[in-house]
Parts: structure tokens; C-alpha cells; sequence
């Protein structure tokens, strides 16, 4: 490996080139205190799943709003649909029988918060072969 030195014409001392950081390190102090001002006015109501168009018209949910399909997720990753306990295998052929009988509806996952979040990413994906464009997802406290 070998390096450029350059010799002042001056003196005749050797120099190494310098590269001035100073603006590099403005740049990053910018984006950083843009993120912390953005970051807490940001809040999610709903995920969206896959490219799902969203009416800009369309209320707000209401998260007491009862939805005809209810997933649970106990801590010990447990999971029932609409109080019946189910195998997370079975969950996108109910979930596609569901969309069949409520086409409106968007399944609410109330989440546990010591339970896996590898459970709630398989019931995403559930959902999004079973053809749901939108889901809620309330997570509990205990």
C-alpha cells in the first residue's frame, strides 16, 4: 500500500492531504434532530398490509369496535379465532372462509406483550394470503 504525499513548495516538508469532515458531520447533526422533532408526532392506527389502497374518506377505527373476526395471542403464543383455539397451520384457511363471509371486515389481533413477535408475523402473513388488505392490532397490557 502506498500513500500520496505531497511536498510544500515551501519548505519542502512532506504533507499528507487532509479531508475536511466538517460538512459531512453538519449533515448528520441535520437528519438527527429532524428524526428526534418527526419521530413523536408519527403514530401507527392501523398496518398496512401488502399494497393496500387506503381511502383518505374512511373514519378512523374505533379499537372497542367489535370485528366479526377476533384473532388472541396469550403470552405463551396460544392462538384463537373468534374463541376457538386454532393451529397456526389452519389459520389462512379460516381466515380465507372468514373473508368469504364478512368481505368488509378487518380482523382485529389483540397481541399479548410477552408473546413472540414471530406469532404475530405468521398472522400477518395469514391474513395477507387470505386476501385481508388491512388488520388491527391492539396489544395488551398483561
Amino acid at each position: 500500500m502506498s500513500r500520496r504525499f505531497f511536498r510544500s513548495a515551501h519548505n519542502g516538508a512532506i504533507e499528507e492531504p487532509t479531508i475536511n469532515l466538517t460538512p459531512l458531520i453538519d449533515v448528520v447533526f441535520v437528519i438527527l434532530i429532524m428524526f428526534i422533532v418527526v419521530a413523536p408526532l408519527l403514530e401507527l392506527d392501523r398496518v398496512e398490509l401488502a399494497d393496500a389502497a387506503i381511502d383518505p374518506l374512511e373514519a378512523p377505527l374505533n379499537v372497542q369496535e367489535n370485528s366479526p373476526i377476533s384473532i388472541h395471542v396469550s403470552k405463551d403464543n396460544l392462538i384463537t379465532l373468534n374463541n376457538q383455539r386454532i393451529a397456526l397451520a389452519q389459520l389462512t384457511e379460516r381466515l380465507k372462509e372468514a373473508k368469504k363471509r364478512y368481505p368488509k371486515a378487518k380482523p382485529q389481533v389483540f397481541h399479548d406483550r410477552r408473546a413472540h413477535f414471530g406469532t404475530y408475523q405468521s398472522i400477518k402473513n395469514a391474513a395477507e394470503a387470505a386476501g385481508f388488505q388491512q388488520m388491527d392490532v391492539i396489544l395488551k397490557p398483561t
